[in-house]
């Protein structure tokens, strides 16, 4: 499976266990927010400044490895 920016925060937190950990060392401590589970990936880095093609960059390369 890969990760895209323009997946849903609401898909990927369902999609493995290791993504909201992943997602909240990131920064993103809101995961459970309703508005957050509508919102891109790339929306949601975009929200809270993070790079969004090295967040995925990461959570392919650990999730390849899975």
């Amino acid at each position: 499976m890969q990760i895209s920016k323009d997946m849903l925060i609401g898909q990927l937190v369902n999609m493995d266990e290791l993504i909201p950990q992943m997602l909240m060392r990131a920064g993103m401590h809101c995961l459970g927010c309703p508005s957050a589970q509508g919102e891109s990936l790339e929306e949601a880095c975009m929200v809270h400044g993070i790079d969004c093609d090295g967040l995925v960059s990461q959570m392919n390369e650990i999730l390849a490895t899975r």
